[in-house]
C-alpha cells in the first residue's frame, strides 16, 4: 500500500507548517518510528517519524516549502513494486485516496522536542545524537551546508548537545554572527539589578515583547516567519476581548536588596518577579482565570508564563508551572532551561501553551511604562517597566530617593473588574515593598 505523509498539527494553534529538513531521500528505506522530517511548526521545531515502514518514494513539499496541517509533504511505498506507482502519483498531484484521512490514518506522528525524548546521557566528546542522526538546529544545518563543515565531528555547545549555528561557524574559522545569551541581558544600566531591569548578567533576557531588529532589509518586503505569523493571528483573536489597563508604582529597595542578596545562588529576577506574582495569585483566583463560553474558569494551577524574544523575530511564552509552589531556586534554575530551549526551538507545546498569568517585561530597555496586549485563553496580563531612582515625598514631609516601578495591568473586562485588579496590585505592591523576604521559603 502507497501511503501519505502528512503535515502534523504539532500544536493546538498551528494550522500550517514549515519543512526545515528532510532526513531520508527519495529511495531511502524507512522504519516505523524513524524520524523522516523536520517540521518548524509557529513555535517550535519537531522531529516527525513514520508511522509505517517502507520507502520514500517520493517528496511532494521541498525543505524551505511550507504546507497547512494535514497536506501531504511525501509518499511512502511498502513494497517495491508500488515505488514508480508513487511516483506518477506524486507527478500527478499526489493522493489517490489509499491512505485514508489525515485524522484517521496520518502516516506520521510527532514527538516531543529532540531534546526532552528520553533522558540525556553524560556530555559526549562528540555531536549529541538520537536515533543515530545528529542533533542540529535549522539554521547550523543551513550553514554547514552553505560553509561545507561535517557537522559529525563537531561538538555541540546548544542545550542538551545540540550544535548551533555557532558551533558551525566556529568549525569554520568565522567570527559568530549570533550570541546564544540574549542582547537585552547587557542593557541592564546599572550593575546594582532592580526588579525588572538588570537581570543576572547570565540570564537570558527575561521577558521582552520584540527583539531589535538589525541588517533590516530596507526597501523590501520580507514574509513573517511561523512563530510571527502566530503572534499576528493570537493578536488579532485578543482584540476582539474588552479589555482595560490599570497602573499602580511600586518601591523596589527591599526587593532589589534581596535580589542582590540571593542572585550568587542562581535566582533570576525573572524567577523573583513570576514568584511574587504566583503568591499574590493564590489570594486573587479571579486573576489566574479565564472567560469560556460565558463561563469563569478557573485553572487547577497557577502557571506564571513570560513573553520572551526570538532570535529572527516573534515571542515565545514560556511557562513556570506551579510557580506559586515551588522554591525561588529551582523556579530559577527552570526559567533558564526554558529560555535556552526556547531559543533554540526545543519547547514543547505545553512549555509555552499552558500559561493562566502573563508577565511581560521591557524594563531591561528603559521603557517606564507600557501596556501589554492579552493573550489568548488568559484573563490578565502584567506589563512591567524600569526601575528607577526617584524623588518621593514622605507623609511626613520629607523627600527620599527611593527606586521604584511601573507595572500596569491588562484585564479581561468580562470577569474581571477594576477593583478586582485594584486589589491584586496593592497586594503585590505590598509583598514586594515590605515582604520579599518571604518569596525565599
Amino acid at each position: 500500500m502507497i501511503h501519505e505523509v502528512f503535515m502534523p498539527a504539532l500544536s493546538s494553534t498551528m494550522t500550517e507548517g514549515t519543512i526545515v529538513s528532510w532526513e531520508k531521500s527519495p529511495g531511502d528505506k524507512v522504519e516505523k518510528g524513524e524520524t523522516v522530517l523536520v517540521v518548524e511548526s509557529d513555535k517550535a521545531d519537531m522531529d516527525v517519524e513514520a508511522f509505517y515502514s517502507g520507502t520514500l518514494a517520493a517528496i511532494i513539499v521541498e525543505a524551505g516549502d511550507a504546507a497547512p496541517v494535514g497536506a501531504a509533504l511525501a509518499l511512502l511505498a511498502e513494497t517495491e513494486e508500488e515505488i514508480e506507482q508513487a511516483k506518477q502519483q506524486a507527478s500527478s498531484g499526489g493522493s489517490n485516496g489509499n491512505s485514508g484521512t489525515p485524522s484517521s490514518a496520518a502516516d506520521i506522528e510527532a514527538p516531543a522536542a529532540e531534546v526532552a525524548a528520553q533522558p540525556e546521557p553524560e556530555p559526549q566528546p562528540t555531536a549529541s545524537r538520537r536515533n543515530g542522526r545528529v542533533i542540529v538546529s535549522p539554521r547550523a544545518r543551513k550553514l554547514a551546508k552553505t560553509l561545507k563543515v561535517d557537522l559529525n565531528g563537531l561538538t555541540g555547545s546548544g542545550p542538551h548537545g545540540r550544535i548551533v549555528g555557532e558551533d558551525v561557524e566556529a568549525a569554520a574559522g568565522k567570527t559568530p554572527t549570533v550570541a546564544t545569551a540574549a542582547p537585552a541581558a547587557k542593557a541592564a544600566p546599572t550593575p546594582s539589578a532592580s526588579a525588572p531591569s538588570a537581570p543576572a548578567p547570565s540570564t537570558p533576557a527575561p521577558a521582552a515583547a520584540s527583539m531589535p531588529q538589525t541588517n533590516a532589509p530596507i526597501g523590501e518586503a520580507v514574509a513573517m516567519n511561523s512563530l510571527q505569523n502566530a503572534v499576528a493571528k493570537n493578536m488579532m483573536v485578543s482584540l476582539s476581548i474588552p479589555t482595560y489597563h490599570v497602573g499602580y508604582t511600586i518601591t523596589t529597595d527591599n526587593f532589589d536588596a534581596l535580589y542582590k542578596k540571593i542572585k550568587p545562588k542562581g535566582v533570576t529576577v525573572t524567577g523573583l518577579l513570576a514568584k511574587a506574582v504566583a503568591v499574590t495569585l493564590q489570594k486573587h483566583p479571579l486573576l489566574n482565570a479565564n472567560c469560556v463560553e460565558n463561563k469563569i474558569n478557573y485553572p487547577s494551577s497557577i502557571n506564571v508564563a513570560v513573553a520572551v524574544a526570538m532570535p529572527g523575530g516573534g515571542l515565545i511564552t514560556p511557562v513556570l508551572r506551579d510557580a506559586d509552589k515551588i522554591d525561588i531556586y529551582s523556579l530559577s534554575r527552570n526559567w533558564k532551561d526554558l529560555v535556552q530551549r526556547a531559543r533554540a526551538k526545543q519547547l514543547q507545546p505545553d512549555e509555552y501553551s499552558t500559561g493562566t498569568f502573563t508577565i511581560s517585561n521591557l524594563g531591561m530597555f528603559g521603557v517606564d511604562k507600557f501596556d501589554a496586549i492579552l493573550p489568548p485563553n488568559q484573563g490578565s496580563i502584567l506589563a512591567i517597566g524600569a526601575s528607577k531612582a526617584n524623588m518621593v515625598a514622605n507623609d511626613d514631609g520629607s523627600f527620599a530617593i527611593k527606586r521604584q516601578m511601573q507595572v500596569n495591568i491588562t484585564c479581561d473586562h468580562r470577569i474581571i473588574y477594576g477593583a478586582d485588579a485594584a486589589a491584586f496590585l496593592q497586594d503585590l505592591a505590598k509583598l514586594i515593598e515590605t515582604d520579599p523576604q518571604s518569596l525565599t521559603m
